[in-house]
């Protein structure tokens, strides 16, 4: 059932992604559907301890030519992205004025593996290299960079929720349209592996040696990733549109979800309200799916208060690793292709829920007859971040 509302259209472009899984489009298509992990054993953060990574491998675009305050690994990534976005952007920035495109970027690492580099070679008492830009590590240089990327002079600034911060970011992006500030936006997130995000999440005994299990009855953590995953956001009909967005935040604890998972029922609630669909209409849910006891025991609860009975669900970050600030807009980007392929993402586990929590319909790589490829009309991807931060995000895939 669809609930009827006065909706502000918000039309989603085809992503630009670059992550574990790959570069294009399709490829990282096919790795989706058939829950191909897209993991590499590493011990670069973590010397004499090898994890399972989600580590982009493909050639990044060369910054040789880049101001030094803009070269980071992150900003490489996000160059990618843009350049696998060029379809959409160049007919976008021929009938717009720069001044009426506007970024929002979320992160939560920005430039910071490039001061761990510089302060590497400093060393004990040694000044920093010449070449180090404190400019690089600013939380808000990712957005300064895709802005003079493009040469527009709207909005453009960053958001770091942490885990949330690209989901918000898309919101973001839907409000300056709504607001009538921007006629576009340029949305997502990007965050690159470094010292500090694996070694953190590591001090927080939130790391598995292993490939991931989320929802498994033996998930002991989650596996850290890297990726950049951008979208062009235009008040146009038709498409894939992000139909609702839901906000919320528990205040709970500094780095643990409300048990309970009111919190994330309750951005659940708010996307599907704004986007006028019913709980039993959402054809497909990108779990947030982290691997934690913790995370994945909360979601669950969530889930099935608000669902009488589950929609297919999955955790992508079992293929991708947590992209931590990135992780939003690469699952709304999963969404986009589940959405326009007719296909749901696959869950990767060990096939041993958890009997302690609530039972979900998880997406297996085996096919069943409700998983096979179908039309599908609404998705919903959930991002639950530190501080009890919570995003949902709905997409609904209409007729222009």
């Amino acid at each position: 059932m669809s609930l009827s509302v006065n909706r502000q259209p918000c039309r989603l472009s085809r992503p630009g992604v670059v992550c574990s899984l790959g570069d294009d489009l399709e490829t990282i298509a096919d790795a989706l559907f058939a829950g191909q992990r897209g993991l590499t054993s590493s011990a670069a953060f973590t010397p004499a301890r090898a994890l399972p990574l989600g580590m982009v491998t493909c050639a990044l675009p060369d910054w040789d030519d880049w101001p030094p305050e803009q070269r980071s690994r992150n900003n490489r990534l996000l160059a990618l992205a843009l350049q696998r976005l060029e379809d959409s952007l160049a007919p976008l920035r021929e009938r717009i004025a720069p001044e009426r495109i506007g970024v929002v970027i979320g992160t939560s690492t920005s430039g910071i593996g490039e001061t761990e580099s510089a302060i590497a070679a400093a060393g004990h008492d040694g000044p920093l290299p010449d070449t180090f830009r404190y400019a690089n590590q600013e939380l808000g240089a990712p957005a300064r960079f895709v802005a003079d990327r493009l040469g527009v002079s709207g909005p453009a600034y960053a958001l770091s929720t942490a885990c949330s911060s690209s989901a918000r970011a898309l919101a973001s992006a839907r409000r300056l349209l709504a607001s009538g500030a921007c006629d576009a936006v340029v949305a997502g997130g990007a965050d690159s592996l470094c010292r500090l995000t694996v070694n953190g999440f590591a001090s927080l005994e939130a790391i598995s040696e292993h490939p991931c299990l989320p929802f498994s009855e033996h998930r002991d953590g989650i596996n850290i990733g890297e990726a950049a995953a951008l979208f062009v956001v235009t008040p146009d009909e038709g498409g894939i549109q992000l139909a609702g967005v839901g906000e919320s935040s528990d205040a709970y604890h500094v780095s643990a979800p409300r048990p309970d998972g009111s919190g994330a029922h309750e951005a659940m609630r708010q996307a599907l309200a704004m986007g006028g669909c019913g709980p039993e209409a959402v054809d497909y849910l990108n779990l947030h799916g982290t691997g934690t006891r913790h995370n994945d025991s909360m979601e669950a609860k969530a889930v099935a208060a608000l669902f009488a009975t589950s929609p297919p669900c999955s955790s992508t970050k079992a293929l991708t690793g947590h992209t931590l600030g990135a992780a939003g807009a690469l699952e709304a980007a999963f969404c986009w292709l589940a959405l326009d392929h007719g296909r749901l993402p696959v869950h990767v586990f060990d096939a041993e829920p958890d009997p302690e929590l609530p039972p979900l319909d998880y997406v297996m790589p085996t096919a069943t007859p409700e998983h096979t490829p179908r039309p599908l009309t609404h998705a919903l991807s959930n991002s639950f971040a530190f501080g009890g931060n919570n995003a949902a995000l709905l997409m609904t895939r209409e007729e222009a």
